[in-house]
Formats: C-alpha cells, sequence, structure tokens
C-alpha cells in the first residue's frame, strides 16, 4: 500500500497535468460547445476508458516496449499526430455560424458510440499519457509496499478519479458558454481558429517528441 502522503504528491502531479491544455481537453470542450451537456459527457467515459488503456499498458510493462523500440514509439506518436491534424483541418472546415448552436436541430450531432469512440482514441493515440505514466509511476512504486501492479493500479485510480472530476467541471462550463457564443457570433470566427491552431501546434510539439 502506497502511503497518503506519497499518494498526496501524485495527486498534485496528475492535477497539474490535467488542468495543462493537451487533446483531451480540447476534445471535450468542443463537443461540448458544438453539441452540450449530453455529449461532453459521454465524450468524457471515451476519455476516461483510455486512461484504462494507458494504465494496463504502465502496468503491465507494455508502456515501456514503446520507449525501448524506437519504430514503435514512432508509429504511435505519428498516429497522434495525423490525428490532431485532422481534428484541426475538421475545426476549421465546420460551419463557424453553427457551432455553438445546440438547439439547431439542423446541426449534425454524432451518435453516442461514435463520440464514445473518438474520446477513446483521442487519449490512447496521445504520447503525452504514456510519457506521464511511464515518467511518474516508477517513482512511486516501490517493492517495500507490495505487490507493483496493484501500485499501479492504486496510482491510475488516483489519477482516473482528479481526471474525470476535472474534465467534468470543464464539460458543463463548457456547454454553459454555448449560449453565451451563441450570441456573439464573432467569437464564433475566433474560437474556430484558435481552436485549429492549438491542436496544430500540439501536433508539430508531439511529432518532435523524443523518446527517451
Amino acid at each position: 500500500m502506497i502511503p497518503l502522503h506519497e499518494l498526496l504528491v501524485f495527486a498534485l502531479a496528475s492535477l497539474i497535468m490535467v488542468l495543462s491544455p493537451g487533446p483531451n481537453m480540447i476534445y471535450l470542450i468542443s463537443r461540448s460547445l458544438s453539441q452540450g451537456k449530453q455529449a461532453g459527457i459521454i465524450s468524457l467515459f471515451g476519455v476516461i476508458c483510455g486512461f484504462l488503456f494507458h494504465i494496463l499498458m504502465v502496468s503491465f510493462g507494455l508502456t515501456a516496449i514503446f520507449f525501448a523500440v524506437p519504430y514503435a514509439f514512432i508509429v504511435v506518436k505519428f498516429l497522434g499526430v495525423g490525428y490532431l491534424l485532422y481534428l484541426a483541418y475538421n475545426t476549421v472546415k465546420s460551419d463557424g455560424n453553427k457551432i455553438f448552436d445546440t438547439k439547431n436541430h439542423n446541426l449534425k450531432k454524432d451518435n453516442p458510440f461514435k463520440l464514445f469512440n473518438i474520446g477513446f482514441l483521442t487519449n490512447i493515440l496521445n504520447p503525452k499519457m504514456a510519457l506521464f505514466y511511464l515518467s511518474f509511476f516508477p517513482q512511486f512504486i516501490k517493492p517495500e509496499y507490495g505487490s507493483i501492479l496493484s501500485q499501479s493500479f492504486q496510482l491510475g485510480i488516483v489519477q482516473i478519479i482528479i481526471s474525470f472530476c476535472i474534465n467534468f467541471l470543464i464539460v458543463i462550463s463548457a456547454a454553459k458558454m454555448a449560449s453565451w457564443f451563441a450570441k456573439n457570433p464573432i467569437w464564433v470566427r475566433v474560437q474556430k481558429w484558435f481552436m485549429a491552431s492549438v491542436l496544430s501546434g500540439l501536433a508539430v510539439k508531439i511529432a518532435f517528441a523524443k523518446a527517451k
């Protein structure tokens, strides 16, 4: 069992990570603003399942393969880069006048299954998460605390709870912002290009990330 004081330090690191802008946050905000709170929450569950994927990977030592075998890291990295650029393209291509009008019945809405899957893929294709788990987990896992696998799951549960709570608040707030943006159309165009710029910037940053 990991001591409480070390869990608190890990919780702080997890909080800082989830508050830093990244593909997960951007995806949840964009879905909540364009399709409403329910779509944002469904997308959030997809993101959370993506966290479970990363936790299983690091818990069984599979994440290390991405860094021990350079080609594996490169494949995952550029899948993430391509996906981010695809999201950036769709952001610019979308109808800026309608994206924040959640009551518009002519606005195409993705079904729950698709929302969940995109949230899941956005997370598992994000090398930032693999880097986080591989960098932080070994610092808090020690043989004297018991089973290595149990400690990994313990840290994973803490990280998931923090991420869910913060991202849930983001989804709720973003959905409420939709009506304000609908009344101020000039900000719709600003948001569209800002979102595309951030997504492209993240793609470039990930593309130049190196395995260690």
